[in-house]
């Protein structure tokens, strides 16, 4: 029987599309941040930045902007159990534009049901108490719907963003 050859491999490097997305996961009182890698395929937690410098585009946020380059902004957008937008949802949009807009970057929303709950759970097996969960849990938080966001969403793959689309509405 003979033997399979395998195509010799090329010497010239692949084409990666490179976009790194920041997450945001937008409170009150503080702001969650994650990060992509630059391929955009995996999310890391960053920091948690107070709200008021987040969105006074103070210098903290913008060397975290700077120092990390991302392509586009995700932002967690709070759907209710029932997959409806729920009653922050009109402020947290009007918000994350206002930060996409001071960054020029593209933004996009993900649906950020259950992330808190979710990070809340992954810290507490990992032995952390409500105190030292608090600065914490908002960037896992961030971390964990930019990933379920990069794992489904058709623009994470090379599709071109578009500014305040809703992702959260492509289910």
């Amino acid at each position: 029987m003979p033997r399979l050859r395998r195509p010799a491999r090329s010497s010239a490097p692949r084409k990666v599309a490179h976009v790194r997305y920041m997450a945001l996961d937008i409170g009150d009182a503080r702001i969650g941040i994650a990060i992509s890698d630059p391929a955009g395929r995996v999310a890391s937690p960053l920091k948690v930045l107070p709200a008021a410098e987040v969105l006074g585009h103070a210098a903290s946020f913008r060397m975290l902007v700077e120092d990390w380059m991302p392509d586009a902004l995700v932002c967690g957008l709070p759907f209710t159990l029932a997959g409806e937008q729920g009653p922050q949802a009109a402020s947290l949009k009007e918000r994350a534009q206002r930060i996409a807009k001071a960054c020029d970057l593209p933004l996009y929303f993900s649906d950020e049901r259950l992330s808190s709950s979710e990070a809340k759970r992954f810290l507490r097996e990992g032995g952390y108490d409500e105190r030292a969960m608090r600065g914490k849990v908002d960037m896992i938080a961030a971390s964990i719907f930019l990933q379920s966001w990069l794992d489904s969403n058709p623009a994470s793959k090379g599709a071109a963003p578009a500014q305040g689309h809703d992702a959260s509405e492509q289910r």
